[in-house]
């Protein structure tokens, strides 16, 4: 007789539990390395965005003669809705970060702006607000695909919106925005240290021009040239958008005095009252920290990233700084002029 066949044995419940919660595990364990390596890779392209921005800002100096503008204002003004309020950095050395195209589309305007004997309210430039350019992109920073829709300029609402960047020129660490006005620079904050940063806004009639390189009074290797800003997913918000001049939107400014101290000051409170970004809400527990009620004359550095911020330098080095450096230290590493170097602190 031959044999019965052997039936086989299928797993019990129990060790298909098993299997299913071993596997859970390895999951929970191989996330946050996956995680980690994005970030870290992230971090690592962001440098790289903010290498090319500081080599354009090279470049036009070489040819200009010193650095852009922070803004250029036919007169000094921080409420967004101005039309006294025109071209920044970020248009200035367009050219340099193969931008050629967009820059030309609106050179008449831009050089309007640029002369030093014309007082002008020409809005052409705002033509480029739309463009989104990789170079002036964190990939941390995901709300930076939300435009901004509000009042820019004097721009009417409801046109097209402007697009976000994450990189913001220093204009120094002492407040407020109108003390950087044609070059100037003030003394005092927590330190009594002078607190000029590397970029200006300027006015008419002036040279338009920024410090250069080689003349920053500390030394380029001493002097945060750019760093970061973060965007947020509302699309009245007007941080982080790269053709706007004013604090929070493309430059940093009194980042080290007054309640505004560190690097994503007062992020994860529950109340947090640190920047002055006209029209930006206050949302510290998404990093985001806001006085409501003030005019654009007061932002620091703040990224996605996990407890720092990007920088680069006037010698062409990056750095990533952490939230938790010291107040005199942040104030010395992003002003241009107040005879310290970090290891002063």
């Amino acid at each position: 007789m031959s044999p019965l066949p052997r039936r086989s044995r299928g797993f019990t419940l129990i060790e298909l539990l098993v299997v299913i919660a071993i596997i859970a595990i390895l999951i929970g364990l191989l996330l946050p390395a996956v995680q980690k390596v994005r970030e870290a890779a992230a971090r690592a392209k962001c440098m790289n965005n903010l290498k090319q921005i500081a080599l354009a800002a090279h470049s036009y100096q070489d040819t200009n003669n010193g650095l852009p503008c922070a803004v250029i204002m036919s007169q000094y003004s921080d409420a967004p809705g101005s039309t006294n309020i025109g071209p920044n950095w970020a248009i200035l050395i367009l050219p340099y970060v193969e931008q050629a195209p967009l820059y030309n589309s609106v050179t008449t305007s831009i050089q309007l702006w640029l002369n030093p004997t014309t007082v002008t309210a020409d809005q052409g430039w705002t033509n480029v607000r739309g463009a989104n350019i990789n170079y002036y992109q964190c990939p941390s920073d995901v709300s930076a695909g939300t435009p901004y829709t509000g009042n820019f300029g004097g721009v009417p609402t409801g046109t097209v919106p402007w697009a976000r960047g994450n990189y913001a020129a220093n204009c120094g660490p002492h407040y407020t925005y109108s003390s950087r006005l044609n070059g100037g620079s003030s003394t005092g904050g927590p330190y009594g240290l002078p607190g000029q940063g590397p970029f200006s806004v300027w006015t008419t009639p002036s040279r338009k021009q920024g410090m250069g390189i080689q003349q920053i009074p500390d030394g380029s290797s001493n002097t945060v040239m750019f760093s970061e800003v973060m965007s947020s997913a509302q699309s009245n918000d007007p941080r982080a958008v790269w053709a706007w001049g004013l604090a929070g939107s493309s430059t940093i400014v009194a980042h080290a005095d007054g309640d505004c101290q560190l690097p994503n000051d007062k992020a994860g409170t529950t109340s947090g009252c640190s920047d002055d970004i006209n029209g930006a809400p206050d949302l510290p527990q998404q990093g985001l920290s806001n006085w409501t009620s003030c005019n654009s004359n007061q932002a620091t550095a703040r990224s996605r990233h996990t407890g720092g911020v990007n920088v680069f330098f006037g010698d062409g080095s990056g750095r990533f700084v952490r939230n938790a450096i010291q107040q005199r230290t942040w104030w010395i590493m992003n002003a241009a002029n107040d005879g310290q170097t970090a290891t002063d602190n």
